[in-house]
């Protein structure tokens, strides 16, 4: 895989060679035609009630292309690094052994993130990450989340440039990526929301504008996803969801509906139409990831999740 570190002076470029391995019997190799592809946006922190004020025709344009839930719930603590884990993992906390925003203890070897999986299950998946909360990418706090496993992945350091700069710069990394290279597989993190609603609160116009901006950036990826020369012969889903609510005050981490309660979308032309039966779980995220893509869930990985708004899954 191809490392670099960005915004934490000096910049590195680490280049790692991972020896090809083959599919697992149990996992199987991928089922699925090879045409089709995952985009999975986080938005750090986003409360839902402000997400329904926002303008964010975006977002919403594939709400209308797919299955949407802002019932969806995610599981005390409400931090962000249990969230992610809980999103990327497809395992709850007890597991992943992630409880707060130090990664230290974490069991990610036996629970990997959805993109290192697909590596170790068939080594021809081309995964791609970019994001700029380090702890998901790098060694702060014992990360990272996400392997050194994968095939691209950027760490854009939002501590050193600040996060609207660090969430652009990551938008245009993927934007570029998206657009012209070989992608199965791909995850965007933006962090800005979160960092927002901490400084102004929750009711917050600002809040509410970083929604918005982020909603643009959303644009942007899927039209970069769009602008693919083979996007015509390709079967895109795209799922946007977040860590995490917060309350009033722009705090979280605590019970609360407002912290417990996210958002849900699956988007894309093998997505359900409309709400879910159930109450969709973060954990769902990565376990509808790897359905799409045809890789079978073997009962010995543990995984928590179910299969969430593509045809047959409900």
């Amino acid at each position: 895989m191809r490392l670099h570190d960005i915004g934490s002076p000096p910049s590195v470029l680490r280049v790692l060679v991972i020896p090809v391995s083959v599919c697992t019997v149990l996992a199987g190799c991928a089922g699925a035609t090879g045409q089709e592809k995952v985009l999975l946006i986080g938005l750090d922190g986003v409360r839902v009630d402000v997400l329904a004020s926002a303008r964010t025709p975006n977002i919403d344009a594939l709400i209308a292309d797919g299955t949407f839930s802002d019932q969806a719930q995610t599981r005390a603590p409400t931090v962000s690094g249990p969230g992610w884990s809980n999103m990327l993992t497809g395992v709850w906390s007890p597991k992943h052994r992630v409880m707060g925003n130090n990664f230290t203890g974490n069991d990610y070897a036996t629970y990997p993130d959805f993109l290192t999986r697909l590596e170790r299950i068939d080594s021809t998946f081309s995964t791609f990450a970019v994001v700029d909360w380090p702890p998901l990418g790098d060694t702060t706090s014992g990360g990272p989340l996400i392997s050194d496993g994968i095939d691209v992945k950027h760490v854009v350091s939002g501590d050193a440039l600040g996060y609207p700069h660090a969430d652009s710069q990551s938008v245009d990394i993927a934007v570029e990526h998206l657009a012209s290279e070989d992608a199965d597989a791909a995850f965007v993190y933006l962090g800005n929301i979160d960092v927002v609603g901490h400084a102004t609160g929750s009711l917050a116009p600002e809040y509410q504008a970083a929604i918005e901006a982020a909603d643009v950036q959303v644009g942007r990826l899927v039209e970069a996803v769009r602008s693919r020369a083979t996007y015509d012969q390709e079967d895109w889903l795209i799922l946007v969801c977040t860590d995490h609510g917060r309350q009033d005050d722009g705090g979280h981490g605590g019970l609360s509906s407002q912290e417990l309660t996210i958002f849900l979308v699956v988007s894309g032309s093998s997505a359900l139409k409309g709400a879910p039966q159930d109450t969709p779980n973060i954990v769902d995220i990565a376990v509808t990831a790897l359905a799409h893509l045809g890789v079978a869930v073997d009962p010995a990985w543990r995984l928590d999740g179910r299969v969430v708004g593509l045809a047959g899954s409900e």
